[in-house]
């Protein structure tokens, strides 16, 4: 009951920002599904599953659900392998009872060993990429779908050539339409202007939508050749009414259950929307103003189940999508609610009023999805990460730049691995600290000092002259490992013919035994 009151209390945020989430989810289903080789409507059917399946059973009050650019390449590829399509939507099914597996044992915790660092070069890699992508789309030329992700494109050109081959053709109506769209997110994006009611009620983004539609409208009696047609329109399927829709979704084909190929293509599946789902649900938290932690384990679940259903109703694969969730965020989302009440747009709109979906132009939304873009990649958090140290800024620079140049799942693979040395790099520095002073030395260990810290310890101890005094303190440590012990312990038997004086100061009664010292001081 609490949560009924609190999603109603909040409807304020969360319906101008759902309309948001919608008009941006809307084009990346179908671009989605283009790229996937598959139906444009199997993306709005699993944009609908991730609002309203998704939505209702995860944790998490920002998140939002749906076909993911990540898993395009991996479904274009499962459709020329497997049978049918029929063939592949069981894939998604038994993917989902896959998830749910995951969930029940409670596997959701491996996100929560990504470094923050990690974590927010995603959001910034997400943002430059949504600028870089949309660019394209903002002068008119829509040739590529808008749910493409990787550098590297299938018709041999890359992300940075798309937009010099864009910016040689573009429609001048297109690109009018995308600065005045520009210019109206700018404008609402003053502070002075944030507490006019005007502002507070009519989302910035449905405006902009609403302002295309015009403009395009306007100039299609008067000019055939400057008004956009339907390649720079947004293209929906358009279906008499439900018995059509559902007439038309494919089944999956269930004698296809002992094929192994399915089974790949499921564990494929499920592996990866598992990971970019924890990935996406993390860096959400980090979007969210008031700094809620979501459950992954639930939310492992909860995808789980939004696959089976959508599998079964013959759509995409389900992830939770940072595209869609940054979008969510920065409408000022504070429930739930937003992400469901955006599935049930989908469903609605796509019944109900298609034909004037078909109406708004991809460079409004495309400025957008670059408006977006510009808040996730911020200058300042550069400078903040930069402030922060090397340790911090090396592996956030890394994960942008991977997920650049490469998609976002390998990219994303690449900063953890460099976010995982940093860490271990800094953690292997802090378990030991040597202090020189003419020719005194203090080693002190850390809380724990393994066989890997061994090589650094010895390089130190190799380098202290005859007649040095060297005062080792092992206080803090819970553990040392037995080959460092065994190098101490060679050091202090060996120092008597290089006249060097070993002091020993330990507490732990563990310890009281494990360094040689017949004739040696000790302090305690």
């Amino acid at each position: 009951m609490k949560q009924v009151r609190l999603a109603f209390s909040n409807l304020s945020h969360d319906l101008p920002a759902s309309i948001v989430v919608f008009l941006v989810a809307l084009p990346l289903c179908l671009g989605i599904a283009v790229a996937s080789d598959a139906h444009p409507f199997t993306g709005i059917i699993a944009g609908i599953i991730g609002g309203i399946v998704v939505g209702s059973l995860s944790g998490s009050a920002i998140s939002v659900s749906g076909p993911a650019a990540g898993l395009a390449t991996i479904v274009a590829a499962a459709l020329t392998k497997l049978p049918s399509y029929e063939a592949f939507v069981l894939a998604v099914v038994i993917a989902g009872v896959l998830q749910l597996g995951l969930g029940i044992i409670k596997a959701g915790v491996i996100g929560r060993y990504i470094p923050n660092a990690v974590i927010k070069g995603m959001l910034a890699a997400i943002g430059i990429m949504l600028i870089l992508k949309q660019l394209p789309h903002f002068v008119g030329y829509d040739k590529d779908p808008e749910g493409e992700e990787a550098f590297f494109q299938v018709d041999g050109e890359n992300t940075f050539s798309e937009i010099i081959i864009a910016l040689n053709m573009i429609s001048p109506v297109a690109l009018l339409i995308a600065v005045v769209s520009s210019v109206i997110l700018l404008v609402y994006g003053m502070n002075s202007l944030k507490e006019k009611k005007f502002f507070q009620y009519v989302p910035g983004p449905l405006l902009v939508v609403v302002v295309g539609v015009l403009i395009n409208e306007y100039l299609l009696p008067a000019s055939h050749q400057l008004a956009l047609r339907n390649e720079h329109l947004v293209q929906l399927p358009i279906f008499s009414g439900a018995a059509d829709l559902w007439a038309g979704l494919p089944s999956p084909d269930w004698s296809e259950i002992l094929n192994g190929k399915i089974w790949v293509t499921a564990i494929t599946i499920a592996l990866i929307a598992s990971l970019e789902s924890l990935l996406s649900l993390e860096a959400s938290d980090k979007l969210d103003e008031q700094k809620r932690i979501s459950p992954p384990n639930r939310e492992l679940l909860a995808q789980g189940t939004g696959n089976v259903i959508s599998g079964l109703l013959g759509g995409l694969p389900v992830t939770s999508v940072i595209v869609r969730s940054s979008a969510n965020a920065n409408a000022g989302a504070r429930t739930k609610m937003s992400a469901i009440f955006h599935g049930v747009l989908l469903l609605f709109t796509v019944l109900l009023i298609p034909e004037l979906l078909n109406k708004i132009p991809k460079s409004a939304l495309a400025a957008i999805l670059i408006f977006i873009g510009y808040k996730l990649a911020r200058i300042e958090l550069f400078k903040m990460y930069y402030k922060k140290g090397m340790d911090q800024f090396l592996p956030f620079v890394i994960t942008i730049l991977a997920i650049l140049f490469t998609d976002l799942l390998a990219g994303i693979m690449i900063g953890l691995l460099a976010g995982l040395f940093f860490v271990f790099r800094s953690n292997f520095r802090s378990a030991l600290a040597v202090t020189i002073d003419a020719n005194r030395y203090l080693i002190r260990f850390g809380k724990e000092v393994s066989f890997l810290n061994k090589p650094l310890l010895m390089d130190h101890l190799e380098k202290i002259p005859y007649g040095s005094s060297v005062l080792i303190d092992a206080t803090r440590s819970d553990f040392i490992d037995r080959d460092v012990i065994e190098l101490v312990n060679d050091f202090i038997i060996g120092s008597v013919s290089n006249n060097i004086t070993v002091y020993i100061k330990r507490e732990h009664h563990n310890q009281k035994e494990i360094f040689v010292d017949p004739y040696r001081h000790e302090i305690t």
